[in-house]
């Protein structure tokens, strides 16, 4: 008689690493160790606070980036993001997201964007790959990661900005 139950190897994925980087100039935290809660300020910059996400969604110094709180307000967003959006963080803390940013699929049904930042703030899934545009522009698409990060518990959304094209010459 043949067993009915036979153990395979997981077919889970790996677990995922964390690291921690600052909420405004993306600097990475000294030795990538959980820092103590009364040493959570950034040591690069000394304005934003030390998060913690998914090493795969942590944004560097070069990327756009928006911290976003459970009911969909702004909390911190990087130098970048403000350059890029043309509106400074004082003006965009405790503003809802979409006073900055749209879904650029307007005519989807449902918003894609703010189920995906509202997951990510509850700290489940993965990370997500949309695209938003710019408030009250048009023709303009870019391509955003969206995923968990804290504490507290927030989504960051990393605005991923097209690498300028090298022109070649034609003979």
């Amino acid at each position: 008689m043949r067993p009915a139950l036979r153990l395979v190897e997981g077919t889970a994925s790996q677990v995922s690493a964390w690291s921690w980087f600052c909420g405004h100039c993306a600097a990475p935290a000294p030795g990538d160790e959980p820092p103590a809660p009364a040493a959570r300020v950034c040591r690069s910059c000394g304005l934003g606070l030390l998060l913690e996400a998914r090493a795969d969604a942590v944004p560097s110094e070069r990327d756009a980036f928006l911290v976003i709180d459970g009911s969909l307000l702004v909390q911190a967003m990087s130098r970048r993001a403000q350059t890029l959006l043309a509106v400074s963080e004082e003006e965009a803390v405790n503003r809802p997201v979409a006073e900055l940013l749209v879904s650029a699929d307007a005519e989807a049904r449902g918003n894609r964007v703010a189920t995906a930042i509202a997951d990510a703030a509850q700290g489940s899934g993965e990370p997500v790959n949309v695209f938003v545009r710019p408030w009250n522009t048009f023709g303009v698409r870019m391509r955003a990661r969206i995923a968990p990060c804290g504490p507290p518990r927030a989504a960051l959304l990393v605005l991923q900005t097209p690498q300028p094209r090298t022109l070649r010459a034609v003979d």
